[in-house]
């Protein structure tokens, strides 16, 4: 072949392969969540969620503000993310708010012994050694009415990482560590948010409740104050 029909030849083959090549297609973006219609009806928390994302503060659901809190549930792993402004959600905002320096007003004794601090105002527990805070903020659930735990200083006394309570129905009680009577520090298997609160123990999360076992031991110090949200202190 001569190098003139050698050259058409490659030509032609190149021009052959571009036409026999399929365009990239461009699949169609993903739908996010908030691209979704979103329907859930306004909260009890309504107006702390939406003064906390920045929305007009008038305790109506629009439809931006129910994807506004839907993507704050998304964003902070709440279960069932939907937009309704909950109980559980509000106190992931508690914690969101407050993760900057839990102890800002003042309340935790600062001293050079790690000291638990549980804020029933807030429902908020965190650990300090001195200001400088090494657990949390994590959110809880505290005594209802009748039940209350008690405020003050107390010391871890005894600790059972397996324990079941004697008292309530063999109620699981995972990492309990005990501080006053039988009061304990202990993980809470389900939804800490569901009930007016517990029987006078702090409950946390169960993975809260594992890492807080981690991190503590017998004579440690726990600190408690304020007023459990909706009982009469």
């Amino acid at each position: 072949m001569r190098p003139n029909s050698l050259i058409g030849a490659v030509a032609a083959t190149a021009t052959t392969a571009l036409l026999c090549t399929a365009a990239p297609s461009v699949a169609a973006p993903a739908a996010s969540a908030d691209d979704t219609a979103c329907t859930a009806p306004a909260g009890p928390y309504q107006r702390q969620l939406e003064k906390h994302l920045g929305r007009p503060v008038d305790g109506r659901q629009s439809p931006a503000d129910c994807r506004a809190i839907r993507s704050f549930q998304a964003g902070h792993g709440r279960p069932h993310p939907d937009g309704h402004a909950d109980l559980g959600t509000y106190r992931t905002v508690l914690v969101v708010e407050a993760a900057p320096d839990p102890n800002a007003a003042g309340h935790c004794p600062v001293g050079t012994t790690r000291v638990t601090c549980v804020d029933m105002d807030r429902q908020l527990l965190w650990v300090q050694k001195g200001k400088r805070v090494v657990f949390g903020p994590a959110p809880i659930r505290t005594g209802r009415d009748a039940q209350e735990t008690r405020p003050g200083w107390h010391s871890i006394y005894w600790r059972h990482r397996d324990h079941v309570s004697t008292i309530y129905d063999n109620a699981p009680m995972p990492y309990a560590q005990f501080f006053d009577g039988g009061q304990a520090l202990h993980g809470h298997p389900g939804d800490l948010y569901d009930g007016g609160g517990s029987a006078g123990c702090v409950n946390l999360t169960v993975d809260d409740a594992a890492a807080l076992w981690d991190l503590l031991a017998v004579d440690d110090r726990v600190y408690v104050w304020g007023v459990k949200p909706g009982t009469a202190g």
